[in-house]
C-alpha cells in the first residue's frame, strides 16, 4: 500500500481538528504563567528543525518529497538527522504543541497524539520500509543509532 496524503495536509487537519476542538469543547481550558513564552520558543524550535532538515536535503541533493521516498539518492545522517530520523515531522509535531498552547485546550494534546500515531503508522512505516530496500544495511544501522522522533 502506498500513502497518497502529503504529510502537511495531516498536519492541517491535525491543526483545524485542535481548533474545533477548543472552539466546540471548551471545557478543557488551562492557562499557566509561561504558556506565551514556551508556545514562542517550540514555534521559533520548529522552524529551526525544519529549515535545517530541508537544507540537508537539498545539499544532498536527495528528493524532500514524502510521497517518494524511493527516488531517495542518498542516505541524509548527520546533522540534525543524527538526532532524529523524521526531523521535519518533528517540528510539525512542535508546532501543534505550540498551537495547542495558543487555543489553551487540554484536549489538544490528544490530537498531537493522535498526528504522531498516524504518522507512524500510515506514512513513516511505509517511508522507512522504502529507504530499507534503497540502502539496506547502511539505513538498518541508521536505525539503530538514531531514534524515529527524538
Amino acid at each position: 500500500m502506498k500513502f497518497k496524503l502529503p504529510p502537511v495536509v495531516i498536519f492541517f487537519i491535525a491543526g483545524l481538528l485542535m481548533y474545533l476542538l477548543a472552539t466546540y469543547l471548551p471545557v478543557g481550558y488551562f492557562d499557566f504563567f509561561g504558556r506565551d513564552v514556551l508556545k514562542k520558543v517550540l514555534a521559533v524550535l520548529a522552524v529551526v528543525i525544519a529549515c535545517i532538515a530541508i537544507i540537508q536535503f537539498l545539499r544532498a541533493r536527495t528528493t524532500t518529497d514524502p510521497l517518494t521516498p524511493s527516488k531517495a539518492k542518498s542516505l541524509v545522517t548527520g546533522g540534525i538527522y543524527s538526532f532524529s530520523r523524521n526531523p521535519m515531522y518533528l517540528a510539525m509535531l512542535l508546532i501543534l504543541i505550540a498551537w495547542g498552547l495558543e487555543l489553551g485546550n487540554a484536549f489538544n494534546t490528544l490530537i498531537a497524539a493522535g498526528f504522531v500515531s498516524v504518522m507512524n503508522r500510515i506514512q513513516i512505516k511505509y517511508e522507512e520500509a522504502a529507504l530499507l530496500e534503497n540502502f539496506g544495511k547502511e539505513y538498518r544501522q541508521y536505525c539503530l543509532k538514531v531514534r524515529r522522533w527524538f
